[in-house]
């Protein structure tokens, strides 16, 4: 029968902001930031792009971006990204990096 119980797997990794510090400057990685627009206004890391979970064209904003590239996702707790990197895996995407926390947890610096 129906098994409400079963999850499915995660395929990206949550990682601390340390972690995620190091490969932001990494030529081969995207920094997209999935808060609103007015969060992302109010401060963001730096090189990060805002695409907002929240908006109902966040799936057609992300399905054509180079899918070899590694994605590094944020939010401001954790949680909405987490989603994000769970719509994109279902887009194909492999190399997604979570910051575990949050923007919330970012020790460093921010514009």
């Amino acid at each position: 029968m129906f098994n409400f119980f079963k999850t499915t797997p995660k395929k990206h990794q949550d990682i601390p902001s340390g972690e995620f510090n190091d490969l932001v400057i990494q030529a081969n990685t995207v920094v997209i930031d999935v808060r609103s627009t007015g969060e992302f206004s109010s401060g963001k890391i730096r090189g990060a792009r805002n695409v907002d979970i929240m908006s109902s064209l966040f799936a057609n904003s992300v399905k054509n971006l180079p899918k070899d590239k590694t994605y590094l996702l944020y939010c401001r707790s954790g949680n909405r990204s987490s989603q994000a990197c769970e719509v994109m895996e279902n887009l194909g995407f492999e190399h997604l990096k979570n910051l575990k926390g949050g923007f919330g947890s970012w020790p460093f610096e921010t514009v």
